[in-house]
């Protein structure tokens, strides 16, 4: 066999050897959000609603783009004279873990106006690490009720820094809480010169509406199911992180639960239960991890206990189980979602983006497509 040859059927085996999706699957779109957030006194109802509608907002991007990769990231914002000014959480499609800093964030501070939205709004432009690249979708939510500070002069001011969003492609989208007149003007302007959208919603976020499903049960029960075959690996911080994940998982309400189980269920090309590393059935079928390369300290009692010659058979037969659990998950949130829409048709609500969540889900909708 000359060498031409050699190179073709060895590139015929690695492709025969990878999933036919893997094969044949184009580059990958990908998705990044930034939410910029008023964390003072006056914006407490809010911010306790976004932390009961993250998964839903995930779970919007999963339906315009299955095949994505979904990141976010958060700025927390007050003043100068507060217990912070920023506080971050980088760039990352670890969504479980952003959903255990939001629901530490609580409101406090301000009591005064304006606040350091410059600041916060050129940390999420400049400072995030967005990933480059034509494929990916940059969009910011900045959120708030108070103006910015324009007297800081060590603040770059915000026409600035959207000039540089304007040249790194991030869409920046504006939602005004409450009616502050000094606030109206600057917001719509910063959505104007970040080519996004300006809401306005009540100060407490709007009503959150749960529309309770025959299906909801269900789901939930299967949910638990999936989450007892998570296994646990890797250094301890990885297996304290992963358990932290789960607690603050199991802790969340019933709506919150259902929301995750939509988003994990509809995702297409990377499958898990937790996002972020240390679930090893997860990173094992994500292609993360290879069983038979990790040392014996990092591997879990169970594995450690058998033959190497039997633990790849061992991870494939969690992995069968895990799917068949899945599939019937996905089934029962098609319908979950087929019931929503009906309610939802039914009242003024299908209309109604005068709530953080709606109006942010109803965003990222038209942007996305």
């Amino acid at each position: 066999m000359n060498f031409k040859a050699a190179i073709l059927a060895a590139t015929a085996l690695v492709l025969t050897a990878l999933p036919a999706s893997a094969a044949t699957q184009p580059l990958q779109d990908r998705v990044e959000v930034t939410f910029v957030l008023d964390t003072t006194g006056s914006m407490a109802d809010l911010i306790d609603g976004a932390k009961r509608k993250i998964w839903s907002i995930a779970s919007t991007i999963v339906d315009s783009n299955p095949d994505a990769d979904i990141a976010m990231a958060l700025v927390a914002y007050r003043d100068i004279g507060d217990e912070y000014v920023l506080k971050t959480t980088e760039m990352s499609e670890d969504i479980q873990g952003l959903y255990g800093k939001l629901t530490k964030l609580e409101a406090d501070g301000g009591n005064d106006t304006p606040e350091s939205v410059n600041a916060a709004l050129d940390k999420a432009v400049t400072g995030i690490k967005w990933t480059r690249g034509e494929h990916v979708k940059r969009i910011v939510f900045l959120v708030g009720d108070a103006p910015p500070h324009m007297d800081y002069q060590h603040d770059r001011k915000y026409k600035a820094i959207l000039k540089d969003a304007a040249q790194r492609k991030i869409i920046v989208n504006t939602v005004q809480a409450g009616d502050m007149a000094e606030t109206t003007p600057v917001w719509k302007e910063i959505a104007q010169y970040g080519h996004g959208r300006y809401m306005a919603i009540p100060q407490s976020g709007g009503e959150i509406v749960v529309i309770v499903t025959p299906y909801d049960d269900e789901i939930l029960e299967l949910q638990g199911a999936l989450d007892g075959t998570i296994i646990p690996y890797g250094s301890d911080e990885m297996r304290d992180g992963l358990e932290q994940k789960m607690r603050e998982k199991s802790a969340a309400a019933p709506s919150v639960k259902l929301d995750n189980s939509s988003y994990y269920s509809k995702r297409k090309l990377k499958k898990e239960v937790v996002t972020g590393n240390g679930d090893l059935i997860g990173d094992a079928r994500n292609g993360r991890v290879d069983v038979a390369g990790l040392p014996e300290s990092d591997l879990p009692k169970d594995i450690r206990a058998l033959p190497k010659s039997e633990r790849q058979a061992w991870v494939a037969g969690k992995i069968e189980e895990r799917s068949k659990i899945e599939a019937k998950i996905a089934a029962l949130v098609a319908q979950r979602d087929a019931f929503v829409a009906a309610e939802r048709g039914k009242t003024r609500e299908a209309a109604n983006v005068d709530s953080f969540d709606r109006a942010v889900e109803d965003t990222l909708r038209s942007q996305l497509n």
